[in-house]
């Protein structure tokens, strides 16, 4: 995956604009009644037509560049997600995330902080990131994969993998013909 590099010295008006806009809803979004018609629309406003019929995100959510973060149909994403999405986050269909996820799809470059190195993120159809994972910059998560409690992904999981820890390790491979 290619890395893209955005100085933040060099926002623009309309993207400073864009983004106090997005603190707004997100400020709004997590003092809003959960399912209520006024959060439904406030998730509306904040992704657009980025996310799937029957998806779910619970309050609180924090994060930036949520313009560039696209969410599938039947997603539940708990409470608590942090989604810095710079470097672009693609939730697909039926995927499950649990509370206090970290998707992280920028970092900082070491001798010039104000320099962000992004690279995309991809959690494909069906698969499960458990509680506090952190997934990092341009790991793919694959399908029906499981991502344990914790885990800090810095590689990408193939399809039905099981990983866990710090650095996440594959543990096991999940039957696939199990799966619909």
């Amino acid at each position: 995956m290619e890395e893209i590099r955005v100085d933040m010295r060099k926002l623009t008006a309309e993207d400073s604009k864009a983004y106090d806009k997005q603190e707004e809803l997100l400020f709004r979004l997590n003092q809003t009644f959960p399912r209520s018609e006024e959060y439904k629309k406030i998730l509306g406003e904040l992704f657009k037509d980025r996310i799937g019929e029957g998806s779910f995100l619970r309050a609180p959510l924090a994060g930036a560049a949520l313009d560039k973060m696209i969410i599938g149909n039947g997603v539940f994403i708990n409470s608590n997600l942090l989604a810095m999405a710079r470097g672009g986050i693609t939730i697909e269909d039926d995927v499950m995330i649990a509370a206090n996820v970290q998707l992280l799809s920028n970092n900082h470059d070491p001798y010039d902080r104000h320099v962000l190195t992004c690279r995309p993120i991809v959690i494909k159809k069906g698969a499960w990131i458990g509680a506090g994972a952190s997934i990092l910059p341009g790991v793919t998560v694959g399908r029906y994969a499981i991502v344990g409690a914790s885990s800090v992904v810095t590689k990408d999981v193939p399809d039905y993998g099981v990983v866990v820890g710090s650095p996440a390790k594959v543990i096991k491979m999940l039957d696939a013909d199990k799966f619909k």
